[in-house]
């Protein structure tokens, strides 16, 4: 088959695909509301992280991809026309002569999934002051110690109890994990 005939045989293919929508600037969130009033099918894929604002650890919601989201729509049912107008859409992501171009349902599914597994990892990347923790690796590992800030992205501050003083310990935040 040739690549006419690919690209003809795709373009004659009904069933709904996944398609890449480019956002403005911090409006993926505003487009992503709008687009599903319209009744359209979107997938934007967020992750919750910890930020420090006025100086304090707060939980944020993010999206994965700044500035793109996923819409699935059927070349020939769907109504592409209002979506370049939705508050927050910038355009459909296209290549070549204005032709967008499906991302496959495989790659969706996976992001799916690991959005479901990524809230697991997050529950024990990110941890609240006052919190109890196990030390997982390392010398101090299978010890307790209360967590207690983080330091940047992957480092955190917990306090160790030794020498009957708790003692403040810098270490990686992948080698704690939450007690039971």
């Amino acid at each position: 088959m040739s690549d006419i005939d690919a690209i003809s045989a795709e373009a004659l293919d009904a069933s709904p695909r996944w398609y890449v929508i480019h956002c403005k600037g911090g409006e993926s969130f505003r487009a992503t509301e709008h687009l599903g009033h319209q009744g359209y099918e979107v997938f934007h894929p967020v992750l919750e992280v910890q930020k420090k604002r006025r100086g304090r650890l707060v939980w944020v919601t993010e999206p994965l991809f700044p500035y793109y989201l996923f819409i699935r729509l059927d070349r020939l049912a769907s109504n592409w026309g209002p979506i370049r107008s939705t508050r927050g859409v910038l355009r459909l992501v296209t290549f070549g002569k204005d032709t967008p171009v499906p991302v496959g349902d495989d790659l969706i599914e996976i992001l799916k999934r690991q959005g479901d597994d990524r809230g697991d990892d997050t529950a024990n990347l990110y941890f609240r002051a006052g919190e109890p923790v196990e030390i997982t690796e390392g010398p101090f590992k299978d010890l307790q110690a209360v967590f207690e800030s983080h330091k940047g992205e992957e480092r955190a501050i917990v306090l160790l109890g030794m020498l009957q003083k708790q003692q403040r310990l810098e270490m990686p935040v992948n080698q704690l994990r939450r007690r039971d």
